[in-house]
């Protein structure tokens, strides 16, 4: 059971919405709708879950329904038909007490134009829900000055709003929310008023802040790079019924239909995909404690001239080229450990293709995939990033570029000098 579910949800504005259902029921169009009845269609048979601590994100084009589909969810605008329910409770059977209570504790709303008061300080505004719900002075001052420190903006307790710039006030209007402690913060395109440069940085606080708090956070947008930068997962809205809902990469890879595709046509799709969606298995491992024949036959067999080197518990330890392995088996080397092995570079699997051209650019080696423990989940090479970023087939391999998936096969001299 999700924590949130919405289910076959509809918002008809006009005074017999009844009358409409049974056209929709008839398969009749927005459109039609409203040139037959006079009625708007806001919210067509709308059905999600959204779980605990996720930054759900919710984008289309002005009239899709997007700003009607969160202020339904806490009756800002009162549902149609259909049921909304968070941790169990069927928010459209609330009373109205139950109701206040609810959108002052438990969901907070984040307005585009900020909502603040000009006529008192920020200390003032960010304290105001808790002053409403009869919170002493001290105490709503003081959880006031700990959420303005979180945003960033200590020692501005004092100023009026009118001396702040757009973002500041932004940061003013996200510390009030979350000054309440909510469990849930419902932000209605909360970034589009501001310029470029702080709207960009308001997005990166946001993302600090969901790190450290794991809020479940219902963002609307209509900017799809701004979803695809926040969300983890996002639906789509077109004319109040929903067309797809999925996490940013899958919404890139497998649009449901030409109007998502049309969104998603200008991407810069680097900045959305990760290390997850392009790694490949590594294509030749060995243990540490192995020795170097049994590396260069592991190279000889899988076609490759290097090897990744890793310990008992899969924990990446290095690489060895077909060089090192010929000089160790002269030396008498016994084990690789006992090997100066080559180090590659290491990122998570959340790290975005953007993240990783800079560090794939002039290595012989690909990018290797670990967790949290350095164990070694996959590799990267530049290849695999050319087909994650391309939506034509893999590009064929080069058996000669020198790099980890296509790289020169062994040296049959090699091969011989070694065996004999």
């Amino acid at each position: 059971m999700a924590w949130i579910e919405i289910r076959g949800l509809f918002k008809i504005f006009g005074p017999h919405p009844k009358e409409v259902m049974a056209l929709l029921e008839q398969g009749h169009a927005k459109e039609e709708v409203l040139s037959q009845s006079g009625h708007t269609v806001a919210l067509q048979d709308i059905n999600l879950d959204i779980e605990k601590g996720e930054t759900f994100v919710v984008m289309g084009l002005s009239g899709s329904g997007k700003s009607t589909l969160v202020r339904c969810l806490n009756r800002l605008i009162e549902p149609t038909y259909g049921q909304i329910t968070v941790d169990g409770d069927d928010v459209l059977k609330f009373s109205d007490e139950q109701l206040r209570q609810f959108r002052r504790s438990k969901m907070t709303m984040v307005f585009q134009r900020f909502g603040l008061m000009p006529h008192h300080n920020v200390l003032e505004n960010v304290a105001f829900g808790l002053e409403i719900r009869g919170v002493g002075k001290e105490e709503r001052e003081e959880k006031a000055r700990h959420w303005i420190e979180i945003v960033g903006l200590k020692g501005w307790e004092e100023s009026r709003i009118g001396e702040l710039s757009g973002g500041m006030q932004q940061r003013v209007g996200l510390a009030r929310a979350l000054c309440n402690d909510p469990e849930i913060l419902l932000m209605d395109e909360p970034f589009s008023a501001l310029d470029p440069l702080i709207r960009r940085e308001m997005q990166l606080e946001l993302i600090d802040l969901q790190g450290r708090l794991n809020k479940t956070i219902i963002f609307i947008t209509h900017d799809l790079d701004e979803a695809l930068r926040l969300g983890d997962r996002i639906a789509i809205l077109k004319d109040g019924q929903l067309i797809q809902v999925g996490t940013p990469e899958e919404i890139l890879e497998n649009p449901a239909d030409d109007y998502v595709r049309d969104f998603t046509r200008d991407v810069n799709r680097s900045r959305v995909l990760t290390a997850a969606s392009a790694m490949i298995e590594p294509y030749s491992v060995v243990k540490g404690r192995s020795g170097p024949r049994v590396a260069l036959e592991m190279m000889r067999k899988d076609n490759h001239s290097s090897i990744f080197v890793t310990d008992y518990q899969n924990r990446l330890q290095g690489l060895v080229t077909v060089d090192d392995v010929v000089e160790a088996t002269h030396n008498g080397v016994k084990q690789l450990i006992d090997v100066e092995l080559k180090q590659v570079h290491t990122c998570s699997p959340d790290s975005t293709l953007d993240e990783l051209i800079p560090l794939l650019a002039g290595m012989k080696w690909p990018v290797a995939v670990v967790d949290s423990n350095n164990s070694l989940l996959g590799i990267v090479p530049r290849v695999a990033i050319l087909t994650a970023l391309s939506s034509q087939e893999a590009v064929p391999e080069d058996p000669g570029n020198g790099n980890a998936h296509g790289e020169n096969a062994l040296e049959q001299t090699e091969l011989v000098s070694i065996k004999s």
